[in-house]
This record gives C-alpha cells, structure tokens and sequence, in this order.
C-alpha cells in the first residue's frame, strides 16, 4: 500500500488554503503557502539526488523553515533526522556517521558546531537557516533558498517523482534516543505509525479546524512532532510557533494568537504559573496535555484553578512516536495518573519474568507495549534491537503499575537514566566527558529531585593523586563539550567512589548520601 504521511498537508490546503497553518513572530503561513514551499524542498532535495533511504539531518529550533524541510522531505521520500539544537560538534557528528546522513539543515546561530561536525564526517554539505530574513549565512554553509527552485509547484506529484511511491511502513523520520542502554539509537518511526497516533491523539484532544495550538515544544523531539505539528496539520489547525520558551512572552503570544490549546511538560506549566497574566485575554484556552515528566498533582491543580483549563497527562516515548497512554477527559482521568492505553495500544507491567503483574500499587515492573505506534527496531542495531523486544513486546525500561480500573502509574526508572526538564540525560554520556578530564580518577552521574525540572543532573567524583580541580571548573570543562541540557549543574568530590563486591560503582549508595 502506498502512503505518505504529507497527505495530511495536501489534504488540509485542499479543506481550507487560506487558513493559517502556522503563526510566526505574528506572521501567517497558510496551508497553500507552506504545501507550495515544500513541495519547492521536496524538488531541490531531488536535485541534490536525495531519495528513498537517504536522510536528511536538521538542527533548527521552532521555526517555519523545520515544518517545509519535514514536510519537504516526506514528499521526497527522504528520511528526516531531526536533532536538538543544543547538541555539540562531537555529537553531531555520531548521529552523522551512524545515520550516513550528509546533508545537514542548521540555524546560524548554532552554525560552528555544524560546521566543527562536518569537519569530522567528510562528505557533509550545511545549509544554513538564517535569524534575520535574508541575512549573510557563515562561511563554509550554503542558503536555504537554494533548496527552494523557482517554478510553479507540481501539486499532482506528491512522493519521489518518476520513482516508486512510499509505502506506509517506509521509515519517515529517524529519532535519536539514549533509551536506558548506551548510547543514542535511531528509533525508525514509519508514514503510518506517525499518522495514525497523531490521528488518535487529536480525537482525544477533539481537535476541530479552528483550534490554535502553543507550539512551545521542540519540534526536534517526538512530543512536539507528533502530538503537536502532526496533530495539528491533521485536523486543519493553526499552530503558533515558539523560537524560544519565556513564560512572560509566550503568555503574550497566547493572548495574541488566541491558542485554545496547549501541550508542554511540567517545567512550561510551572513557569506560566508564576508569570504575570495581568491584562491578558487568554479566555479561548480550552485544554492542555502535559508529558515528558510526571506532573506534580498540585501543580495541575493551581494551573487548572488558575487558567480555568483541563491538563491531561498522557505518556509515551520515541519509540511509541508519542503518545501510548493517555488521560481522556475530566470525567475519565485520575490525578498523578498517565491514563489508559490509546485507541490498539496494548499495554502491560510485567516482572523481571515478563510475567504480566496483577493490579495495585504494590505489584510495580516494568511499562512494556505492543500496537500499531510500536516500532519494530533500532536502526543498524540488532543488539539493543533484542534487548527492548522480547517475548512479542517492546520493553519500556520504565516502572509503573496500574490500578483496579487499568490507569497507568509511572514510578520510577529501570535503570539510570535523567530526565531534567522533559529531556533524557543518560549517564553514561556525562562519564566519558568526565573521564576525559584529567584531574578526574572516578566519576558516576546521578539525576536528583528538583522542583522545577524533575530532575537535576549530578556529577560525584574522585580525584586522581594530587589533583586538585574546583567543582565549579568541572562544570565548565563539561558545559563545553555538550549540550546545555546534559551538563551537570552540582559537582560533588569524594575521596573515592563506593564500588560493590564486583567494583562497580554503586550509585545506589550515591543517592543514598
């Protein structure tokens, strides 16, 4: 069966062309304009020689320029790898070569570090978005405009032109996650898999045409992606695009744009709590999503007091291209709950047998899920392919349980990984920047509770003999070789590390202290 995931584009400019699709910095893009201009990419990656297999690597923040070159590459047939902005030359480079990805779409803002990664992944072409419109791109880039030839767009031709169509199980869009084992593994997520959760995540919402959604998070990620853009060209709606999240200035774009909906994680919500909504007409606001993170339940309740709004918490993951529980209305949601499994999302918790555990808070293993969002397997990667999937189900590495009417509790993580203010911090990464440092013998990295970010990153250390390093130059050394998010904000130095009967660490033990 062929299928692409950009009908949703087509078919909404053919509903309704003037409707704006995107607001931008107060500027509209319709359905017509956005569906012409990506049609444009779709040709100038087809004159690159981009098609099927290939991938196509974009580092840019909400901008309109992600939603042509997404929408732009499905057409194409082209596999879109989507990656934070905040990433460093070095780990730009890893996605480069493990994904053999060698066209790279960048902002200019962040240009150096493409530019540092093209220089180790020979071969690489950058194309460069601009922050002012038509401004001069960096030496050693090319202009986006060259993506978009001129000539009227072929609106009959939707995929790879005289090559053969997609198919719904070909691979859209390649996400990166560090999951709970080792390093970032490219998660494929297919046409259909990505249509049909953000087809069921809209009936959940009731999303209709006229509704405008916050698109506060980033769209590199699977929760802006899918539950966010996709949602939103789905149903025909108008999402008003966030470049950078402060609370006071996203309250002002939400009464300016009239947003009816809002997704975001913990940490956006309790920031627009403590702005001042003084003079703001935020009245149109009906429904908000959060995820990324367990919500505090009383931080839901105070926003939903305060913003006379509904905040459903769903769950999900990269490899669930979003959503696989969710909260469904005030009437069919627990508090502290992420709700019950979506539309042919199977869900169980299972204990280290992966026998099935009856219900109750007491009965906690680990979050495992099979359905139609589910993919099939890491890219390249038939290892960490045969950790997750076993036994027919793909296995989470999260803990939870679930109760006597089947909502879902998430409690815990299997293993060690971070997540600090939506976004997964593994460990491992940290360490071997840490081991990189001379003065350092020993490291272990730990994430810690934080009220505003869930979690906050923690580096302990040891020293080797005679070293002598201050806590404050350990963060720096680390604040230069990776991404903001990544970097530990406390330092701790211990005259050694506590190791088990096999000389592993125990960070058990760490936490403990």
């Amino acid at each position: 069966m062929s299928f692409n995931l950009a009908v949703m584009l087509r078919e909404s400019r053919l509903a309704t062309p003037d409707t704006a699709c995107l607001i931008y910095q107060g500027r509209p893009v319709t359905y017509r304009e956005l569906d012409d201009l990506s049609s444009r990419f779709a040709r100038g990656l087809r004159a690159l020689g981009l098609g099927a297999k290939d991938v196509l690597a974009i580092v840019l923040p909400n901008v309109p320029e992600f939603v042509v070159a997404y929408f732009g590459a499905l057409k194409a047939g082209v596999t879109l790898m989507p990656l934070s902005p905040l990433l460093k030359a070095a780990e730009l480079a890893y996605h480069l070569t493990d994904s053999g990805a060698r066209t790279l779409l960048a902002f200019d803002v962040f240009a150096a570090e493409a530019l540092g990664a093209a220089a180790a992944v020979p071969g690489t072409t950058i194309y460069t978005v601009t922050l002012a419109a038509d401004g001069p791109v960096p030496q050693g880039t090319q202009a986006f405009g060259l993506l978009l030839p001129d000539g009227p767009p072929d609106r009959a031709e939707l995929i790879r032109g005289d090559i053969e169509p997609t198919a719904a199980d070909d691979t859209a869009v390649l996400l990166y996650t560090s999951g709970t084992t080792g390093r970032p593994k490219a998660a494929e997520l297919t046409h259909f898999q990505l249509y049909l959760n953000c087809t069921t995540s809209g009936e959940l919402f009731d999303v209709v045409p006229g509704d405008v959604s916050l698109g506060a998070l980033p769209l590199f990620h699977v929760y802006g992606l899918s539950s966010v853009l996709n949602v939103c060209v789905r149903y025909g709606g108008t999402l008003s695009l966030v470049l950078r999240f402060e609370a006071q200035s996203v309250l002002d774009q939400m009464a300016r744009d009239r947003v009816s909906v809002i997704v975001g994680v913990p940490t956006m919500y309790v920031a627009l709590l403590g702005a001042d909504r003084t003079g703001r007409d935020l009245s149109r606001l009906r429904v908000g999503s959060s995820g990324g993170a367990s919500m505090p339940g009383e931080v839901l309740r105070e926003f939903e007091e305060a913003f006379d709004v509904v905040i459903l918490e769903g769950y999900g993951l990269s490899e669930s291209a979003s959503t696989a529980t969710f909260n469904r209305s005030t009437r069919d949601r627990k508090i502290l709950s992420v709700g019950k499994p979506i539309w042919g999302v199977e869900l169980r918790v299972v204990d280290a047998e992966d026998m099935p555990l009856p219900p109750g808070a007491e009965h906690v293993g680990e979050i495992v899920l099979r359905g139609h969002n589910v993919i099939t397997r890491y890219r390249d990667d038939p290892e960490a392919t045969a950790e997750a999937f076993r036994n027919g189900w793909f296995h989470t590495g999260d803990l939870g349980y679930l109760d006597e009417d089947d909502f879902l509790f998430v409690v815990d993580r299997k293993k060690d990984l971070v997540i600090r203010g939506g976004y997964n911090v593994y460990p491992r990464e940290v360490e071997e920047v840490l081991y990189t440092h001379p003065a350092i013998a020993e490291a272990a990295v730990i994430g810690t509770p934080d009220d505003r970010l869930g979690e906050e990153v923690v580096a302990i250390v040891a020293l080797r003999p005679d070293a002598v390093v201050a806590p404050e130059e350990i963060i720096a050394f680390c604040k230069e070789r990776m991404a903001a998010y990544k970097y530990p904000r406390v330092v701790r130095i211990m005259d050694e590390l506590p190791k088990g009967p096999s000389g592993k660490i125990m960070k058990k033990e760490l936490r403990s202290r």
